[in-house]
């Protein structure tokens, strides 16, 4: 395939959607089998959107593991690589995907699975924004995370010590990108779908 960016990849970070297991900030609002179905809905937006234009290669990271039956039916339908997550927390996870990725591509971008608000333009806008000044790129989350990440060198201090799934995770990395000197691009503020309010907001869009 003729890509816009071959020198790019965009990783995909995903649950297996085991009831129990994913979204469970959302019960008992839903029931867990209805958080799995949310989880599975989001999961496959998300790949729809990275996909739908011909930007960049697309890889799937999987866990618990990477041959759960919608692991495999997605990288079949959307053209994916399946790898597996590693790690003991998210930093560690984030920076081994990275770092491998950077072994093979120029420029590589990470995003999770919830969050409706990230489109296609905006997946172009990061890998274009990395570039031989600007070495990171963030799309920053109105909980006070972030939902991309983007590099286009391996950066692992920005993974160590971070007070990940709190509201200072992007103005700590804005901290560390600072104290480094690391010249980074920040896209427009996005959300994701983590709580009640946010699960009403999600479905409004959906009317």
């Amino acid at each position: 395939m003729d890509y816009l960016y071959p020198d790019a990849v965009l990783l995909i970070f995903c649950k297996a959607p085991i009831a129990g297991q994913v979204k469970t900030r959302l019960i008992p609002t839903l029931t867990a089998e209805q958080a799995m179905q949310l989880h599975s809905e989001l999961s496959l937006s998300t790949l729809q959107r990275a996909t739908q234009q011909p930007l960049c290669a697309v890889q799937l990271w999987c866990t618990p593991t990477t041959d759960h039956d919608f692991f495999i039916s997605a990288a079949h339908n959307y053209g994916l690589t399946r790898q597996l997550q590693q790690g003991s927390d998210l930093g560690e996870r984030m920076n081994h995907a990275l770092c491998t990725a950077l072994k093979s591509y120029q420029r590589a971008a990470l995003i999770g699975c919830d969050c409706p608000s990230l489109t296609s333009q905006d997946l172009a806008d990061a890998i274009g924004a990395l570039n031989d000044k600007t070495t990171s790129v963030f799309a920053p989350a109105e909980d006070g995370g972030y939902v991309l990440i983007g590099l286009n060198r391996p950066q692992p201090e920005l993974f160590t010590n971070i007070p990940w799934g709190s509201e200072q995770v992007m103005a700590e990395t804005r901290a560390r990108c600072q104290q480094l000197g690391i010249i980074y691009h920040e896209l427009a503020l996005q959300w994701d779908v983590d709580t009640d309010e946010d699960l009403t907001r999600y479905r409004k869009l959906n009317l």
